[in-house]
């Protein structure tokens, strides 16, 4: 990746990190989806296996 990034590139991946952070523990404690918990972010993204699209 370039060291100088544009100003969209740089939002993109500040939204991206955000949304690679786990669910709270008290939306897991106070959530019940289809009579489970919910227990993992489901747009939760890894920096090894997918890439980040522009």
């Amino acid at each position: 990746m370039a060291r100088n990034k544009t100003s969209y590139r740089k939002k993109k991946l500040a939204r991206e990190s955000k949304l690679a952070e786990p669910v709270p523990i008290w939306v897991t404690a106070k959530t019940k989806v289809g009579g489970k918990r919910l227990r993992r972010h489901n747009r939760r993204r890894t920096w090894r296996t997918s890439s980040i699209k522009p």
